[in-house]
């Protein structure tokens, strides 16, 4: 896990540079989740590893990423690692509220 402030991950976001997350002990540089385009993340849960790391990671991070072949324990602990740097979270939107019932009879 990184040391990322909630401010910094704002930051990071609002000027679209990159958030840091380290993988077997490398840190690598990682776009904000909000740029991840929907490819990278069908790769991703395809486990299209090396696709994924071509649409997210800085270029200069992607060939590094493939030659340290992380296990799927330090892949799914980077990812989240490199979601929460950022301040994001990709996946699902949070969509609508679900109406409250009151118990009260009218």
């Amino acid at each position: 896990m990184t040391d990322t402030s909630i401010a910094e991950a704002q930051e990071n976001e609002a000027t679209g540079t990159y958030g840091t997350a380290s993988v077997s002990g490398v840190e690598l540089r990682v776009k904000p989740a909000n740029q991840w385009r929907p490819s990278y993340m069908r790769a991703l849960r395809q486990g299209d590893y090396d696709t994924w790391a071509a649409g997210v990671l800085h270029e200069d991070d992607v060939q590094t990423f493939i030659d340290l072949d992380p296990t799927f324990d330090e892949i799914n602990e980077f990812t989240s690692a490199a979601m929460e740097t950022t301040g994001d979270t990709a996946g699902k939107s949070s969509g609508r509220a679900a109406r409250s019932r009151s118990t009260r009879k009218r």
